[in-house]
């Protein structure tokens, strides 16, 4: 759930399946057994069928019931070509894809919809957050891989000298976003959406699957969203690794027509010291909290927000959740205690 603060699919420290968003269990309606790539029908009727595959370089993993087995044929077939369209816009490693070719000349002219709209919501959470939510951190990223890949290098990332060079290239307000044209404003800048893309493209396969007359899924395109409920009316249950040992479970989420997105510094680290979610005030990796989870309507709301307080800590949840009033958090604090946050009062 739970890549922006995650910065390029490769370099060091990066695992495939061990990123953010998948730093957590989901039990659809009870456990469904685990299976290969691929479709496979399970039991029992309706039967749900799931299927397995990969999106920005994650796992991804979609659990549908539907009566008709073609209805739910031609459903996977849509949703394997716009994933691989979604993919092109929003992959750092797409040599020809929008974000790619953004980055290297810093501007893409006619940009899509797709770009532009998560960009806009980019730049509000940004704004919102006081910059604790800004996917101009990609720099950031390179650097701490380059750094990493000399012998002995310091456990806290690089020296404060190579971090300062940085600052002038590192803003989301420096991102000029229109239908016309999209460019960055400062020669060197660059963006990873992976704290955003990941949760829009659940949201557009979720769309997707409302509007061919699904009325009960689990999507999960590294962040996780429930269409419906299950089948029997219940919501779905979804366990999320403890922060601090992943072989058990911290808490359990129950989704019905929501989305849930999980932050945590744990997921791909370059030291003991330093992971892929960045402050962009300060260049180091943020350390404020162990982990938080997001719950809201949309999933590219939550993939954002649970950001934004990761990197922006405990006490800047107040007033981020205050522009969100729907969206709900949870924490683990840095000592294993854990809080429940929401929206203050309105006028508090």
């Amino acid at each position: 759930m739970t890549r922006d603060r995650h910065g390029s699919p490769s370099g060091p420290g990066h695992a495939r399946l061990s990123r953010r968003r998948m730093l957590k269990i989901v039990a659809v309606a009870g456990a469904l057994p685990a299976g290969v790539l691929g479709l496979r029908e399970l039991s029992p009727t309706p039967a749900p069928v799931e299927w397995f595959g990969e999106v920005m370089n994650a796992p991804a993993r979609l659990t549908l019931w539907h009566p008709d087995s073609g209805v739910v044929r031609r459903a996977l077939t849509r949703i394997r070509v716009e994933t691989a369209r979604l993919d092109d816009i929003f992959g750092l490693d797409r040599p020809h894809g929008e974000l790619a070719r953004l980055n290297a000349t810093g501007r893409l002219d006619a940009p899509s919809k797709d770009l532009v709209s998560v960009l806009e919501l980019a730049q509000e959470i940004g704004a919102i957050s006081r910059g604790a939510f800004d996917p101009t951190i990609q720099p950031l990223w390179k650097a701490y891989a380059r750094h990493f890949a000399q012998p002995a290098a310091a456990p806290e990332g690089p020296d404060p000298a190579s971090l300062d060079r940085l600052r002038p290239i590192i803003g989301y307000e420096g991102i000029e976003a229109a239908s016309r044209a999209v460019v960055l404003a400062r020669a060197g800048m660059a963006l990873s959406l992976n704290g955003i893309a990941q949760g829009y493209i659940t949201d557009r396969v979720t769309d997707l699957l409302r509007n061919e007359g699904f009325d009960h899924a689990m999507v999960e395109m590294g962040e996780s969203r429930a269409l419906g409920t299950a089948p029997d009316g219940a919501p779905f249950p979804v366990r999320l690794l403890n922060p601090f040992d992943p072989n058990r479970m911290n808490r359990r989420v129950d989704l019905s027509d929501a989305a849930l997105s999980v932050s945590g510094g744990y997921g791909t680290r370059f030291s003991e010291t330093a992971h892929h979610l960045f402050d962009p005030a300060t260049g180091r990796s943020a350390q404020r909290v162990r982990d938080v989870a997001v719950m809201a309507p949309r999933a590219v709301l939550a993939d954002a927000l649970s950001t934004a307080i990761y990197v922006g800590g405990e006490a800047a949840a107040p007033r981020i959740l205050a522009a969100y009033p729907t969206a709900r958090a949870w924490l683990t604090r840095n000592d294993g205690s854990q809080g429940v946050l929401t929206a203050p009062p309105s006028g508090a």
